[in-house]
């Protein structure tokens, strides 16, 4: 697949680049632009992510970073099989329990909310850092909703770092999570103070929690831009009409 030639392979985290060290410098190269391709494109197209991670994997297979962004490129993708297999892939490699939350996920993703739960009351959950445990809580939370128990779902969510008056990076998607959750079971008002709350925390839009709000509120958006041209083309009909 081409790649931009402004994209040098420089601009992968030095860790990753550490452990490219391994392989000859050409290929190091080679693999490390890929890369930078994978992180460039995993939010705007997924796809083309994806196609990029399976360039670097066939180059650097045994490379646990490469097999990492593999999964995020398989995960975007809703590939749920594939990325479990690459995460565990990493973990084997590395040892480090980081993914442990995703690789959750995944088994949600494929059907298997039980499983998900388990790996949720794990030993490996103590080892995660603290944004790792509220990633945690959240796949957790989506494992009871899946399984149709919603006030379990609310009861997970319900926790210090959702209490916490400080905002973290965490913050919004937890506030937003536990606002849902409270919709889904018709606490109305509650969610309402929520979505609120989680706008309040959302800096930079990861959530559409505005959205959500103004909808509780009965605000309707108004497309300027399509009334505008509705306008223009009903002018230009009543020209036609008046010509004839």
């Amino acid at each position: 697949m081409p790649i931009p030639e402004d994209v040098t392979g420089d601009e992968i985290d030095k860790d990753v680049r550490q452990e490219l060290q391994s392989l000859p410098k050409t290929l190091a190269d080679d693999v490390a632009r890929n890369l930078v391709m994978v992180a460039r494109l995993l939010d705007e197209d997924p796809e083309g992510a994806y196609g990029y991670s399976r360039v670097a994997l066939r180059l650097a297979s045994r490379v646990a970073a490469v097999r990492e962004a593999a999964g995020f490129a398989a995960y975007a993708n809703q590939k749920y099989g594939e990325a479990l297999a690459e995460f565990r892939a990493a973990k084997r490699m590395t040892g480090n329990i980081d993914l442990w939350p995703v690789m959750a996920d995944c088994e949600r993703g494929l059907g298997r909310p039980e499983k998900a739960l388990d790996m949720a009351g794990a030993p490996e959950v103590h080892k995660l850092d603290k944004a790792g445990q509220v990633e945690m809580r959240l796949v957790a939370a989506g494992a009871r909703r899946d399984m149709e128990q919603l006030d379990a779902a609310i009861v997970t969510l319900q926790s210090p770092e959702l209490a916490a008056s400080s905002v973290q990076p965490w913050t919004a998607r937890l506030r937003y999570a536990y606002a849902d959750a409270l919709l889904a079971a018709g606490r109305e008002s509650e969610a309402r103070e929520w979505f609120a709350k989680a706008v309040e925390a959302d800096r930079d839009g990861s959530t559409d929690a505005s959205d959500r709000l103004a909808e509780l509120d009965g605000v309707e958006f108004v497309d300027v831009m399509n009334d505008d041209e509705d306008a223009e083309s009903d002018a230009g009909d009543s020209a036609e009409e008046d010509k004839d």
